[in-house]
């Protein structure tokens, strides 16, 4: 079951949405063209924030949920707030991990090349995705009918990795979550319409560019 609900940080004029799910909670901030999300996974009582942005309210919504055990970054160039983060909690900072130590969680390599190193995470006992960029939910991705959908820089070669995997639970790094049994489904078909929908791509970019 996913719970969302929208908070505003009049402060920062920061605005986040927050999706609770079976393996913590997401924010999102849905006031700016990235829709940047960030998550806490709880783990044993412990919670992982992955790739974090530094908002206060999702925050002590995390904290909320246990001990914090660290900070994950997945991608090379997805610094956002968690050294600053880690730093306050007094905790580590796990960044391009080959392995989160003492979790289930297991580290995939998806893209290694200069200037884009990106690694997810797969949770097996709650059959969780965290993909930090290589596909998305945000409209900068999700050009199709689905969901889900590729990197633009990723689509003419795809992203063959993740065809193993068959989600109930995928965290991305932009845009909301998706659960449930369609998770799988919208990975997969975004998988499958990596090229085809270059055309959509394309045809959007005037209006994405404009942040509609």
């Amino acid at each position: 079951m996913l719970l969302s609900r929208r908070w505003v940080d009049d402060r920062a004029m920061a605005e986040s949405e927050i999706h609770e799910h079976a393996a913590g909670i997401t924010w999102v901030m849905s006031g700016e063209g990235l829709a940047r999300a960030s998550h806490a996974l709880v783990v044993d009582g412990r919670v992982w924030l992955v790739d974090p942005v530094d908002a206060p309210e999702p925050l002590a919504r995390a904290a909320a949920l246990g001990e914090p055990a660290g900070v994950v970054q997945l991608l090379d160039r997805h610094a956002r707030d968690g050294a600053v983060i880690a730093q306050r909690l007094g905790v580590g900072l796990e960044r391009l991990p080959s392995a989160v130590p003492g979790t289930p969680l297991e580290a995939i390599s998806l893209v290694d090349v200069p200037k884009w190193r990106e690694v997810a995470l797969w949770w097996p006992a709650t059959r969780t995705l965290v993909v930090p960029e290589a596909v998305g939910t945000a409209a900068s991705f999700a050009v199709g009918d689905g969901a889900v959908g590729v990197h633009p820089v990723l689509r003419p070669f795809g992203v063959r990795r993740l065809r193993h995997f068959e989600p109930e639970l995928l965290l991305v790094g932009h845009g909301p979550p998706v659960v449930g049994p369609e998770a799988a489904g919208a990975l997969r078909e975004a998988l499958g319409r990596s090229r085809s929908d270059l055309p959509r791509l394309v045809a959007k970019l005037p209006a994405l560019v404009r942040g509609k």
